[in-house]
């Protein structure tokens, strides 16, 4: 009788544990490859004008916009590119920076960039974006005349530390209206960005 009890006993531990390291295992969620088409970010004044406007700021988690102040990881305006890391960097009408966002720009491919190097990654600072304005500086070539087209830099991959910690990657494919294989910056609407990201959901895991 006693020898029951004590199986008995056993097993009911041996439940218990099972239990509770079912309960400690966490989940590893897959990560997110997404494209986004037409994300319009206008900006006003140019020709020789000042520029302002309301930054579009975006969510990588959730694929969409978003017009919180503090759930957003990129903000952008014309040919800027913002991020919630770090402080404003004195351009006008900028959002404040309330999260833990950095960023750098990598030379490859989408497939080739397979992790994060978080040595190289930067908040935006005063008088400095951590991705550069201004062309051949940092994500795109303006040709000037007389196509005046602004061109995505191939094997440029943009790499995010999101708002709350997670990893993000970017490549712009257009920054006119529909995508067009030959864009006439006279005929086609810009500042529409198309671009190709992947979203590591899992906190701590700088693969992708």
């Amino acid at each position: 009788m006693k020898t029951i009890k004590l199986l008995g006993l056993i097993v009911l531990f041996l439940g218990f544990a099972s239990c509770s390291n079912d309960d400690d295992i966490t989940e590893t969620l897959p990560v997110e490859s997404n494209l986004v088409q037409n994300l319009h970010a206008p900006q006003e004044g140019e020709q020789g004008q000042p520029v302002f406007g309301e930054f579009v700021k975006f969510n990588f988690e959730t694929g969409q916009t978003t017009t919180s102040d503090t759930d957003w990881d990129i903000a952008l305006r014309g040919t800027i590119i913002l991020i919630n890391g770090g402080e404003k960097t004195g351009i006008d009408d900028e959002p404040n920076r309330t999260g833990n966002g950095s960023a750098y720009i990598a030379n490859g491919t989408m497939g080739s960039v397979i992790s994060v190097d978080a040595s190289r990654l930067k908040e935006d600072t005063v008088n400095s974006q951590a991705i550069p304005t201004g062309s051949g500086t940092g994500w795109y070539i303006y040709a000037g005349s007389p196509t005046h087209l602004i061109t995505p830099i191939a094997g440029t991959i943009l790499v995010f530390k999101t708002h709350d910690g997670k990893y993000a990657k970017m490549e712009i494919l257009s920054y006119y209206k529909d995508a067009p294989a030959n864009p006439d910056a006279f005929e086609n609407f810009d500042k529409y960005y198309t671009f190709n990201y992947v979203y590591q959901p899992n906190e701590g895991d700088t693969s992708f």
